[in-house]
């Protein structure tokens, strides 16, 4: 890395993720994940797995069970079914977030519920040290399409920061046991954003990652759709991102994020900043 102000940034294309095609579910890994294995991409920091999940109309993942780590959804279109062992039963639809910490063990179902596919981001995270065997919790956050428009908004931080608040549905961010943020935008075209990130006490690279949503339909080839372009704010827009386009992000200490829409359409992605 040239500059302290500088991000290495290393495109992760569509076509490189793990994919699948079930008919009941179609899915792409960006981490290894069930049948799909790659050593070179097995964790980034504390982000261990980001799947982009289509669940077909009344079908879904029946009753299993999670221990020792953090996982949450981001409902992009459709609506998601859950339930759980804690006996929370909801419908989450687009916008809205749910944030489970597994810690000693829980068993939830996940379907898509009524007439249409449901479409989201499932995501896990390894917890801070000595917290993967807490007491189990659950918590649900919603963010309207103008609470991300043109801005990085935060929607998972960590628990033990005063960005979060530990009620089961509040405002803001939802908690999670691990040093990383979570950010959702919704970019229009022709807006440029810049994004610093949190402070860190670790002396090396931070690390980070973006993915674009892929909105426009399951497709395992090259990607299409929207043009989001990514670098540091010292260099400009160096890398250009399209739908389900992601990148890892080796970031300097004085560095700032900035992104470009370039496209015609408004982009939907996440940012996930991992201290």
């Amino acid at each position: 890395m040239s500059s302290s102000r500088s991000i290495e940034i290393i495109p992760r294309r569509n076509t490189e993720r793990g994919h699948a095609d079930h008919g009941w579910l179609k899915t792409f890994h960006t981490f290894s994940f069930a049948n799909y294995h790659d050593s070179e991409h097995e964790s980034f920091g504390s982000l261990r797995v980001l799947n982009e999940d289509r669940v077909a109309p009344r079908t879904g993942f029946g009753t299993h069970s999670h221990r020792e780590y953090e996982i949450f959804s981001y409902v992009i279109s459709g609506a998601l079914e859950h339930q759980d062992s804690m006996n929370n039963t909801e419908v989450l639809s687009r916008g809205a977030l749910q944030m489970t910490s597994t810690g000693t063990g829980i068993s939830h179902s996940e379907k898509a519920h009524g007439s249409e596919e449901a479409h989201f981001c499932q995501i896990w995270a390894s917890p801070r040290p000595g917290e993967g065997r807490g007491k189990p919790a659950y918590f649900t956050r919603h963010f309207i399409d103008e609470d991300k428009r043109n801005q990085f908004r935060l929607i998972i931080a960590p628990s033990n920061s005063s960005q979060v608040s530990l009620d089961r549905e509040a405002e803001g961010p939802a908690p999670i046991r691990s040093q990383l943020r979570a950010y959702a935008s919704l970019l229009d075209p022709g807006i440029s954003l810049v994004h610093t990130f949190h402070p860190s006490l670790s002396p090396e690279r931070r690390k980070a990652y973006i993915h674009v949503v892929q909105k426009s339909g399951y497709n395992p080839g090259y990607a299409k759709g929207v043009r989001l372009r990514v670098g540091a704010q010292v260099e400009g827009p160096i890398i250009e991102l399209r739908e389900g386009d992601g990148s890892y992000l080796l970031v300097g200490k004085d560095a700032e994020l900035k992104v470009e829409n370039a496209g015609e359409g408004a982009v939907e992605f996440l940012l996930f900043d991992m201290e």
